[in-house]
């Protein structure tokens, strides 16, 4: 198959040596709609499946399902497509608070919307939690149905990171990602365990409808890149986005990685240093990728320096959407410093070497089907997450496996 054109930012004359001879995957289990793979940090070793529907279901230590969900809002969720229960985030003090977040689009009022609740783990059962311990974080206004986004992270700062989606339709015709009074098509930062975000009478009358919406049980970082300037959302963190779908950090280094969902052209990853100060333009919709795009009257030659992917690929072959994952820091000591991403389309898998700078294809992986997603557990390791065919409810859960290095189960940081 012919490999996607790819290019790459940060240009270095190493040339990696391919995909290690030692990986390959394992089937854990099977799930319903499960758009991802999360851990609490608690050193329990579950794994949490987020069910899009609305049900979180916990994947014991032995790897069987417990047949009673953890959380099950799907009465509160709009499912499916591209909206549903799409983000789940373990507070980074999870084992001693019990609170963890999620992202999904709401049913009855306000259909659509993208809402970020925090819940709690009930007193009685660590394996399950409290229904009615639900508090809506934010609301943010959405009137199309697609580019929702909804991953959320811890970063090591300890503030709640969530990708925002551009809101939908085609080219962002708003021109909402570049627009610093709309939470749309962004990174938003908050801190969860304090409240100073800005208040409002009654839900819908804050003054800006293009900010969220129904804020409460949360504070702006003081230093969010845009918390003094006038008519911004000081929730961002940065812009230009169309549809982070999946991103992550390297739980090492703390860098972020953004794999955005391309328009017709290009799918790309951007990077962000772990020591950024925020307030990064990565382009959309001036430009999908490094080229340029129709982003109307908004892309003139004043707009703020836009960072370039350090990946991207092009359509063809069947590729169509990127699926962001992580920079493997498990056991397996052959893929050490790799990003691993996949096109959701078409199930291809690419390893990027974080030190030459190059991705190379991982043919036979064994992981069948559409990529969706991907995530890690306690230990590191990683796990993809696939689906027969689009919108089929049938998924599958695999592990990424390979020689392991005992050296490396020791080193600071590999909890």
């Amino acid at each position: 198959m012919k490999k996607p054109l790819l290019l790459i930012c940060l240009v270095s004359s190493f040339s990696w040596g391919g995909v290690p001879s030692d990986i390959n995957t394992e089937l854990v289990t099977s799930a319903t709609y499960n758009v991802g793979i999360r851990h609490a940090g608690d050193g329990s070793g579950r794994k949490f499946i987020i069910g899009q529907q609305g049900d979180i279901r916990i994947l014991d230590i032995n790897d069987n399902v417990v047949p009673t969900p953890f959380l099950d809002i799907s009465s509160q969720v709009q499912c499916c497509g591209e909206r549903g229960l799409l983000g789940l985030a373990f507070h980074p003090d999870y084992e001693n608070n019990g609170y963890f977040f999620v992202n999904y689009t709401k049913n009855g009022t306000n259909a659509g919307d993208t809402i970020v609740a925090r819940y709690q783990v009930s007193g009685g059962d660590a394996n399950i939690a409290d229904i009615n311990s639900g508090q809506v974080l934010m609301r943010i206004i959405q009137d199309y149905s697609n580019h929702n986004g909804g991953n959320m992270h811890f970063g090591q700062d300890g503030y709640l990171y969530i990708g925002m989606g551009d809101g939908g339709s085609g080219g962002d015709p708003q021109d909402r990602a570049q627009d610093l009074s709309s939470a749309l098509g962004k990174m938003l930062r908050i801190d969860v365990d304090n409240n100073n975000a800005p208040q409002h009478s009654a839900p819908g009358a804050f003054e800006d409808p293009a900010c969220p919406q129904d804020t409460s049980h949360y504070a702006i970082p003081s230093d969010n890149p845009f918390v003094n300037t006038p008519g911004a959302c000081p929730e961002i963190w940065s812009y230009g986005l169309r549809n982070p779908w999946r991103w992550s950090f390297d739980r090492q280094t703390g860098d972020m990685y953004i794999g955005d969902v391309g328009q017709g052209s290009y799918e790309e990853v951007n990077f962000q240093p772990a020591n950024s100060v925020g307030g990064e333009h990565y382009g959309w919709n001036c430009r999908e990728g490094a080229h340029n795009y129709n982003g109307g009257s908004d892309c003139l030659p004043n707009q703020p320096t836009m960072i370039d992917p350090i990946i991207e690929y092009t359509h063809g072959g069947g590729r169509c959407s990127i699926t962001g994952g992580y920079v493997y820091r498990g056991s397996i000591g052959s893929l050490q410093d790799t990003y691993l991403y996949a096109d959701y389309c078409t199930g291809q898998i690419w390893l990027y070497d974080l030190d030459g700078g190059s991705s190379t294809e991982w043919s036979g992986h064994g992981a069948a089907g559409l990529v969706s997603s991907f995530g890690e557990d306690e230990e590191g390791n990683l796990y993809i997450s696939t689906s027969q065919t689009y919108g089929s409810p049938s998924t599958f859960i695999y592990r990424v496996t390979g020689d392991v290095d005992t050296d490396l189960i020791f080193e600071d940081g590999f909890e």
